[in-house]
């Protein structure tokens, strides 16, 4: 039987998973962080790596083409132990290191160099850290130019977990969405009142990033708030879960209310070109609706209810809605 983690790493995890990150697309944010260590420290990797349970997955990537490595060869798992930078001079030497896959093939680690990130509670989810094919050194001016940029990450998590707000398109984040999802959910119960929710995303997204750049896509997504606000309510939510993931809380809304808003968003959606320079974007979303349960469903339940209907309007092959009830039984949306 596998040794059971300790409280305090339990505790760390929980700490790694409240900022929402693990598994979200690359941003500009991270990835203008990792330039700069790449460049000031003249090193051929930088990485923001996330340490999670069984895995490090990389938040931000320079130099490295693979998105998460085991966490038993990772030097960031090393790292996160201590509060002070952690640094290999060289791999090979180091009897902790000389065998691990990552110094034995590719990419060939010698050097490491990693500057936990150390969160408000204390506790260390990952570092930004720093990789070369052959030994070195840092100087004191490198070390201090690493951990300041280690501290840019860290603020921008924390600004993230503070937010109430997209900073790109003005939605809700996830947090507040859940918030905003939990408190209807209780006056829903409470006053035996309808409320519906909708949950879709941005069809073949990373097409569009890789086909006409970061900038597109980053006009796409205000589109997608523009357009959504447009046509919603003024008592309704918008929120982005999280890249090219959206929800709508509809209060007082029942299947039928629900299915026509999203095909009128659907449709709307897939008729609006977007502009950016030369280029005029069209893009489809697909869609899962659910209208919530009066008989106990969390908020978790519920949204996961959404989702599945959403995987199915993607398996069916995309820009369409389908619709879950309770009992788990889906439906594709047609309205005239």
């Amino acid at each position: 039987m596998a040794d059971q983690p300790s409280e305090s790493e339990r505790n760390r995890l929980l700490t790694l998973r409240q900022y929402d990150v693990l598994d979200t697309p690359a941003e500009e944010a991270f990835d203008r962080i990792t330039r700069l260590a790449k460049s000031a420290l003249r090193a051929p990797i930088a990485l923001v790596s996330l340490v999670d349970a069984e895995r490090q997955w990389f938040k931000s990537k320079q130099g490295l083409n693979v998105s998460e490595t085991p966490r038993e060869h990772s030097f960031c798992a090393h790292a996160i132990r201590h509060d002070e930078p952690f640094v290999v001079s060289d791999a090979r030497l180091d009897p902790r290191f000389h065998d691990n896959p990552l110094v034995t093939s590719a990419p060939n680690m010698r050097f490491y160099a990693g500057i936990p990130l150390n969160m408000k509670n204390g506790y260390n989810i990952g570092t930004l850290c720093v990789i070369d094919t052959m030994p070195r050194h840092l100087s004191e001016l490198e070390f201090s130019m690493l951990e300041d940029l280690a501290q840019l990450v860290v603020d921008e998590l924390e600004l993230r977990l503070m937010a109430t707000s997209d900073a790109l398109t003005g939605m809700l984040t996830r947090r507040s969405f859940e918030k905003e999802l939990n408190g209807e959910l209780e006056r829903m119960r409470r006053y035996r009142r309808d409320m519906a929710i909708i949950i879709f995303d941005i069809d073949h997204f990373k097409l569009v990033n890789d086909t006409y750049g970061h900038a597109a896509g980053d006009a796409v997504l205000k589109e997608i708030g523009s357009t959504c606000r447009s046509m919603l309510r003024h008592v309704d939510k918008l929120a982005r879960l999280g890249g090219e993931e959206f929800a709508i809380l509809m209060p007082e809304v029942d299947q039928a209310g629900v299915c026509v808003v999203a095909e009128k968003i659907r449709k709307k959606l897939s008729t609006t070109p977007v502009n950016c320079d030369i280029h005029s974007i069209v893009f489809t979303a697909s869609f899962g609706l659910a209208v919530g349960s009066p008989n106990g469903e969390t908020s978790h339940d519920l949204l996961n209810r959404a989702d599945q209907a959403l995987f199915q309007a993607k398996k069916g092959g995309r820009n369409r809605s389908v619709y879950v009830d309770f009992k788990q039984q889906f439906s594709d949306v047609w309205v005239a």
